[in-house]
C-alpha cells in the first residue's frame, strides 16, 4: 500500500512539473493563458518559429559561394570555426572546435567526413556580402564528397600546412578545382608551430601549381592570426555567381539529408529564378510534383526565409517523404515551366565491395530502412541485393575506400542503432569468358565479379583481370628506400619520380587495386613515422593470374571468408589468415581444422586444440590399461563431438583476419 501511495506521489509531482513548463510557454506562443486541459509540447531543434530573414537584400554581384580543400588534419574545420567567428555567425568561444562536424563520428576520429554548409553576412568597404562556405572532408575516401560541393562554388580557398607542406591529397583536391576553372586562393595555415617553414611550402605552391608566392595568405586558424585578409580576398578574388534572377527557377541538388519529422532536406544551389514557399515545384528525374514547405539558409543551423534568390546556396522541405525521391544531381524547376536538366554528378566509382547482412534476420526490414536513409546522406555507396547460406539476406554494398565502409558502419550503429555482419572487404574484378555456353547466359563475354563467391572456374575463363589505380605518394627523401621496397612487395610499378624541393619526393606507381585497400596507408604511414601521404585515382585493369582462395572449418567452406588473390601470394595470404582464426575463433570441446584450399588443394592448416577434461585425475596409480583406456574413451567423444558440432565464427573475427601481419 504504502510503495502505491509513493508511485502515485511520483506520477503528481511530474505532472505538476509538465504544466508548469506548459504555463511558462504559453505567454511566449501569443497566449494570455494556457486553456485547462491544453498541454504545449515544444521541439527544440524545430526551425519553425525561428523569425524568416530577407536575403533579397543581396544582389547577385555580392554573394559569393566558396569553398575550404586541403589534405587530411591541414586546419580546414578550424578555418571554417574562425571564420563563422568572425562573421559574427556563432559566439566566440572556446568551445568552438569542429563546429560543422556535427556527425559522432567526425568528433570521435577528428575528421570530416561530410560537406557541410553555412552561410555568413559579412560588410566589407561599406557593402554587404553573402558568403556561402561549405567545408569539405579532406581523406581520398571522401573525395566524391569535394567533387559535389564544387560544383556549388565559384572559387576555393586551398590550405596548406606550413609545417607539412603540400601533400597528395592536397594535389588531388587542387587539380579538381582547377578542371572546374575555378578561383583559386592559396592559403598557408599552422604559421604559430615551432618548425612551420612557410617560404618552404610558398616555393612548393610557386612550383607545383605555378601561383605565385605573393598571392600566399599566411595565418594561424587556430589563433586567428590573419583569417580577416582570407574574407577580403574571397570577397575580391572569387566571382560572383553568373546567374539571373528573371530567368525560370533551376536549382541543383547537391546533398541531402532525412529527418523523420518533415521528410527529406535538400541542399540546393539556385542557378536561375527564385523559390518560396507555396510554389510548386517538379523533380527532373522522378517528374514527380510538389509544394515547397519551407526554405532558408544554413548558418549553420537552418534559418528560414522569405525565398531563396539566383545565385544562393540553402535548403529545401518539400515534402519528399520517400528516400529515393531526391536523387542528389537532381534538377529542379517550377511545375509548367520547364528547364534543361543540369548535367548532375559523375556516378561515383566503388573501388571496395563488402557484403552486409543483419546479426537477425528478423531486423532486416529495419536495416534496410536505416541503409536506405544513410545512402540518401550519402550517395557515393551502391547497394545490390544479395544473400548468403550462411547468413541469410543481406546486400553487396560498394564504397570508395576501406575508411568510407569503416564510417559508413560506424554511423549505422550510432545514427540508426543498427547491428550487422560485415564480410571481407574485395575488389571489383573482370573475367572474359571462353566457354560459349556462359557468354550465351550472361549476355556478354567479359563479366564483372563483385561476390567472390560468383568466382568462375579457370576452365571456362580465357583470362582474369584486375583493378589498378594510379598512386601519388609525397615524402621525405630519407624514407625513399623503405617506401620503393614497400611498393614492389605489392606489386606495384613506378612511373615517376620528382623531387618537389630539397627534401620532398612525389613518387609515382600503378598499383594493383587489391594490394592497397586493406592497409597499405597504415604500413607506409609507419614506415615514414607519419609523414608520407598517398593519394590515387582509377587506372583502368590489367591481366592477373587470380585464382580464388577458400577458407575451411572442419572441411565445411565459410563462403564469408571466400577471397581473390593472386597466385604468387597465394600461399603467404592463406597462412596469415589461417594464423588469424586460430587467434578469434574461441576454443570448443573438439578440435577445429582451420584450411585454407585452392580448389582440392589445401595450401596452409592450423589447428584450435580442443578443451580437455583431465579423465586420469580420479587414477592414483594402478595398471596403465585402465588410463588407456579412459583416454581412448575421451578421444572417441571428442571425435564423435567433430562430426556434429557446428563452428561458430565471430563477428569481429571477419575484420581481423583481413589485416595483415605488420611488415616485417
Amino acid at each position: 500500500m504504502l510503495s502505491l501511495v509513493t508511485r502515485a506521489a511520483g506520477v503528481w509531482a511530474r505532472l505538476r512539473r509538465a504544466c508548469n513548463a506548459a504555463a511558462l510557454l504559453c505567454p511566449q506562443l501569443g497566449m494570455e493563458k494556457c486553456p485547462a486541459d491544453h498541454v504545449v509540447f515544444s521541439r527544440p531543434y524545430s526551425s519553425q518559429n525561428k523569425e524568416k530573414l530577407d536575403v533579397s537584400i543581396f544582389p547577385v554581384e555580392n554573394i559569393r559561394n566558396f569553398s575550404i580543400i586541403a589534405h587530411v588534419d591541414h586546419g580546414k574545420s578550424t578555418l571554417a570555426d574562425r571564420l563563422l567567428e568572425i562573421t559574427g555567425t556563432i559566439a566566440k568561444t572556446d568551445q568552438n572546435k569542429q563546429v560543422l562536424d556535427k556527425l559522432q563520428v567526425e568528433r570521435e576520429r577528428g575528421i570530416t567526413v561530410k560537406a557541410q554548409t553555412a552561410s555568413l553576412f559579412y560588410s566589407y568597404e561599406g557593402m554587404k556580402y553573402l558568403l556561402n562556405l561549405i567545408d569539405t572532408p579532406g581523406h581520398v575516401d571522401f573525395s566524391y564528397e569535394v567533387s559535389r560541393s564544387l560544383s556549388a562554388c565559384q572559387g576555393v580557398i586551398l590550405v596548406v600546412d606550413a609545417n607539412e607542406g603540400i601533400q597528395a591529397q592536397t594535389m588531388a583536391n587542387f587539380y579538381l578545382a582547377f578542371e572546374a576553372q575555378l578561383a583559386i586562393i592559396p592559403v598557408i595555415n599552422k604559421i604559430d608551430l615551432k618548425n612551420a617553414d612557410p617560404e618552404r611550402v610558398e616555393k612548393q605552391i610557386e612550383k607545383l601549381f605555378d601561383i605565385s608566392k605573393d598571392e600566399c595568405i599566411r595565418i594561424s586558424a587556430k589563433l586567428g592570426t590573419n583569417v580577416e585578409k582570407v574574407l577580403q580576398e574571397v570577397i575580391e578574388k572569387v566571382p560572383p555567381p553568373s546567374v539571373n534572377i528573371s530567368d525560370p527557377l533551376k536549382a541543383l541538388v547537391f546533398d541531402s539529408t532525412f529527418d523523420h519529422y518533415r521528410g527529406v532536406i535538400a541542399n540546393i544551389a539556385l542557378f536561375g529564378g527564385e523559390v518560396q514557399k507555396g510554389h510548386k515545384i517538379v523533380s527532373a528525374h522522378t517528374r514527380k510534383t510538389y509544394e515547397v514547405n519551407e526554405v532558408g539558409i544554413l548558418t549553420p543551423n537552418e534559418q528560414p526565409t522569405h525565398k531563396l534568390y539566383a545565385g544562393q546556396v540553402g535548403y529545401l522541405i518539400a515534402g519528399m517523404k520517400e528516400v529515393t525521391e531526391a536523387q542528389i544531381g537532381d534538377t529542379l524547376y517550377l511545375h509548367k515551366q520547364p528547364v534543361e536538366p543540369l548535367p548532375g554528378f559523375k556516378s561515383a566509382k566503388p573501388m571496395v565491395f563488402a557484403g552486409m547482412y543483419p546479426v537477425d534476420q528478423s531486423d532486416y526490414n529495419n536495416l534496410k530502412s536505416a541503409i536506405e536513409k544513410l545512402t540518401l546522406n550519402d550517395s557515393s555507396v551502391t547497394i545490390h541485393r544479395d544473400s548468403s547460406l550462411a547468413l541469410g539476406a543481406g546486400w553487396r554494398l560498394g564504397f570508395l575506400g576501406l575508411l568510407h565502409l569503416e564510417v559508413f558502419n560506424q554511423r549505422l550503429e550510432q545514427e540508426y542503432n543498427a547491428s550487422v555482419i560485415l564480410t571481407a572487404p574485395t575488389v571489383p574484378y573482370k573475367a572474359v569468358l571462353s566457354s560459349a555456353k556462359l557468354i550465351k547466359e550472361h549476355g556478354k563475354e567479359e563479366i564483372t565479379i563483385i561476390n567472390p563467391a560468383e568466382f568462375p572456374d579457370k576452365s571456362s575463363v580465357s583470362e582474369y583481370l584486375e583493378p589498378t589505380v594510379l598512386g601519388t605518394i609525397i615524402t621525405p627523401d630519407e624514407y625513399i628506400g623503405k617506401i620503393i621496397t614497400l611498393c614492389q612487395t605489392r606489386r606495384a610499378v613506378q612511373k615517376d619520380m620528382v623531387y618537389i624541393d630539397e627534401h620532398r619526393v612525389m613518387l609515382k606507381y600503378i598499383f594493383p587495386l587489391n594490394e592497397i585497400v586493406v592497409d597499405f596507408y597504415d604500413a607506409l604511414k609507419s614506415l615514414s613515422s607519419g609523414y608520407a601521404s598517398f593519394d590515387y585515382e582509377d587506372a583502368g585493369y590489367q591481366a592477373a593470374d587470380l585464382v580464388k582462395m577458400d577458407i575451411l572449418l572442419n572441411g565445411n567452406s565459410v563462403e564469408e571468408l571466400g577471397t581473390v588473390v593472386h597466385k604468387d601470394k597465394a600461399y603467404a595470404v592463406g597462412k596469415a589468415m589461417c594464423e588469424r582464426l586460430k587467434d578469434a575463433i574461441p576454443r570448443q570441446l573438439f578440435e577445429i581444422a582451420i584450411q585454407a584450399a585452392l580448389g582440392s588443394k589445401v595450401i596452409a592448416r592450423e589447428t584450435v586444440k580442443a578443451y580437455r577434461k583431465n579423465v586420469l585425475a580420479k587414477c592414483y596409480g594402478g595398471d596403465i590399461t585402465r588410463k588407456m583406456k579412459l583416454l581412448k574413451r575421451q578421444a572417441e567423444g571428442k571425435k564423435k563431438m567433430r562430426k556434429i558440432g557446428n563452428v561458430e565464427v565471430p563477428k569481429d573475427a571477419f575484420i581481423s583476419v583481413l589485416k595483415r601481419q605488420s611488415e616485417k
